[in-house]
């Protein structure tokens, strides 16, 4: 048999294996979602639900404001997004395409914070926005997330593989440095931006510690703190309208990654300017 068959054979497998693993904790979550109580309870535990109960999903909404937890969850994770590429999009292209007095220091100072856990820094951010009167407000959730090293470096890879060639063409042509960004950077960064966008939006969509500390009402508390309270009204035995908030919590992650799939593979094959 040809070897490189039964490598491909191997790879095969383990590939396989690997969704398996990966998938299983989430296909076991949308098969309880849909179960009665009493089935949840089975052992060994069945897979299948014997019917669909959409009741689940009704019962978890209910259990709390949800409709406010859900907008305040849109709220905070497009406003930090909005807010980070405001940021992330000029201090990525005067990191790749200038040289200055100490551009190296700054973005290696950039570059360490993202060694910083939150949790270690949310005291003094937490002062910081009791000080300001912030707490218990969505832009407590915000604001301290207004920009991301972790995108400022994605995204000055990406600008530093534009040849010079094409800005200095732009630059002949009375471009300002503003319209190069929108008209050329930009555009040839987009898979880029798009991938960070879906890794910012679900992090910040299931982020749980930070709202944790921050708010202390309903009207500021997002989704996964909504999640949890499901099991406080329930008493912690129904895992079935656990599991149906879970993937409420869940869909709209779904979602987004459906219509970024495409660019998220156009990102990591990218290697240059077609």
């Amino acid at each position: 048999m040809d070897k490189k068959i039964v490598l491909k054979g191997i790879n095969l497998i383990g590939l396989i294996l690997l969704v398996c693993i990966f998938a299983m904790p989430f296909v076991w979550m949308m098969s309880t979602s849909f179960k009665t109580l009493g089935e949840t309870m089975l052992f060994p535990p069945t897979w299948i639900p014997e019917q669909l109960n959409w009741d689940n999903f009704s019962k978890a909404w209910n259990s709390g404001p949800f409709l406010t937890y859900f907008l305040n969850s849109v709220i905070v994770s497009i406003g930090i997004l909005l807010l980070q590429m405001c940021t992330i999009i000029p201090a990525a292209y005067a990191f790749a395409r200038y040289k200055f007095k100490g551009d190296r220091f700054f973005f290696g100072l950039t570059m360490i914070t993202l060694m910083i856990p939150a949790q270690l820094i949310f005291l003094p951010v937490y002062l910081q926005m009791s000080a300001w009167g912030l707490l218990d407000t969505l832009w407590a959730l915000i604001l301290p997330f207004s920009s991301s090293a972790f995108g400022i470096f994605l995204l000055r890879q990406s600008f530093k593989q534009v040849p010079e060639e094409l800005l200095e063409a732009a630059r002949l042509d009375d471009a300002t440095e503003w319209k190069i960004i929108m008209k050329i950077m930009i555009p040839i960064a987009k898979p880029v931006l798009i991938t960070f966008a879906l890794f910012s939006f679900i992090t910040h969509w299931n982020d749980y510690f930070w709202p944790l500390v921050m708010t202390t009402s309903d009207a500021a508390r997002t989704l996964p703190i909504g999640i949890t309270k499901i099991r406080q009204v329930e008493g912690g035995i129904a895992w079935n309208i656990l599991m149906a908030g879970n993937m409420i919590l869940v869909l709209p992650i779904l979602i987004a990654f459906f219509f970024a799939q495409r660019q998220i593979i156009r990102a990591f094959v990218y290697t240059g300017v077609k």
